[in-house]
């Protein structure tokens, strides 16, 4: 996570972290070294994504397991309707992992 966090405030920063600490960052190449406190600063953002991109596949592979039902040949019911609009909208306003973790997923009909 340490990684990702530099990436963050330096895409082409080349770095490499032992055991995710960041006591333990060796600079590259030239790579100009970034604070320790505006690494941190990048945790919780990267905490984020990385939650979300999780719930975002949960939340993909439902959808995709409920998409032959949207096909043009299928009548699909109202509620399978709001079962897939509610799959669409779960990633609403999540500012925090803490969010994301108690996100429910709905009940599919």
């Amino acid at each position: 996570m340490i990684t990702e966090a530099i990436l963050k405030i330096s895409p082409n920063a080349q770095v490499s972290v032992n055991a995710d600490d960041i006591n333990q960052i060796t600079w590259h190449n030239g790579t100009t070294p970034i604070s320790k406190a505006d690494i941190e600063a990048q945790l919780p953002i990267v905490e984020l994504d990385m939650a979300m991109e999780d719930l975002r596949s949960k939340r993909n592979k439902l959808l995709a397991d409920t998409d032959y039902l949207a096909l043009s040949d299928n009548t699909i019911s109202d509620a399978m309707k709001a079962y897939r609009q509610a799959l669409r909208d779960i990633t609403e306003g999540l500012t925090t992992k803490d969010e994301v973790e108690a996100v429910v997923f709905p009940t599919k009909p």
